[in-house]
């Protein structure tokens, strides 16, 4: 066995490379821990909730993670495979490009004794792209019905992954007072909707932010100086959210202690 072939029983993850038309298994692993999430409590218990159900041979959806960017959707989904990988979860990174073979993918993992969720990180489709077509079909199946060991859990800044248009809405139209939504707003909404489980991320609110920064800097006596550095910090970076932290963390680790 080489260094680049997938060991399901050692490796808990691995990424579809396109130019090796294979799995690559991941030896490095983010670390990121589940406690260590902050300001998205309700988003970790719906997502702890619907992989422990996965796990147990329950039924169980696919997921959406949308919203603001660097609020901790994908941080979240890592946090999970480091939880979980111990009883039996594993996880296949694919990029969007990399979809059509998406069928391939499962096809060869449908027969193993551990569950696989699809990750997808920052996915959304601009207009004409077709890849969501094979990605429709893993998340509810054609003629066969999907395997019972793969999920998809999907990170995006859209909520229903495809532009949505001015004029799409106004070649909607409303016949015999029934609305008819325009076929580009049925195509977006039709594969948002296959995900069962669908989380919303906000940019964080001040308490929250500090929050995450007093996690990151346990050991800080100055609370007040640690704190305007770290708003003044985010206002520089134009927004207060978890990744916003972890930069603020790595510039200044140490210059507080």
């Amino acid at each position: 066995m080489t260094e680049h072939t997938v060991d399901w029983s050692r490796d808990l993850a691995a990424v579809w490379r396109r130019h090796r038309q294979g799995l690559r298994p991941i030896r490095r692993l983010d670390p990121i821990d589940w406690g260590q999430l902050q300001g998205i409590e309700r988003q970790q218990q719906a997502l702890a909730r619907n992989t422990e159900r996965f796990l147990a041979g329950l039924p169980s959806n696919n997921a959406l993670l949308w919203g603001s960017r660097g609020t901790g959707k994908s941080s979240l989904i890592k946090a999970a495979l480091n939880r979980y990988g111990e009883q039996g979860l594993r996880m296949i990174e694919v990029d969007k490009d990399d979809l059509v073979n998406l069928t391939e993918i499962v096809d060869d993992i449908s027969e193993q004794p551990w569950r696989f969720v699809i990750y997808c990180d920052d996915l959304s489709f601009e207009a004409g792209e077709s890849g969501y077509k094979a990605l429709k079909s893993v998340l509810e199946g054609s003629l066969e019905l999907p395997p019972e060991n793969v999920r998809v859990y999907a990170t995006s800044n859209r909520r229903h992954l495809m532009p949505e248009f001015m004029a799409d809405n106004l070649q909607s139209e409303v016949r015999g007072g029934e609305l008819h939504p325009a076929e580009a707003i049925e195509e977006q909404v039709s594969l948002a909707d296959r995900f069962g489980l669908q989380l919303s991320f906000y940019p964080f609110p001040k308490d929250i932010y500090l929050q995450a920064v007093d996690a990151l800097f346990p050991s800080v006596a100055d609370r007040e100086t640690l704190h305007m550095h770290a708003i003044r910090f985010a206002t520089s970076r134009g927004g207060r959210s978890g990744r916003t932290a972890q930069q603020f963390y790595r510039q200044f680790s140490g210059d507080f202690d």
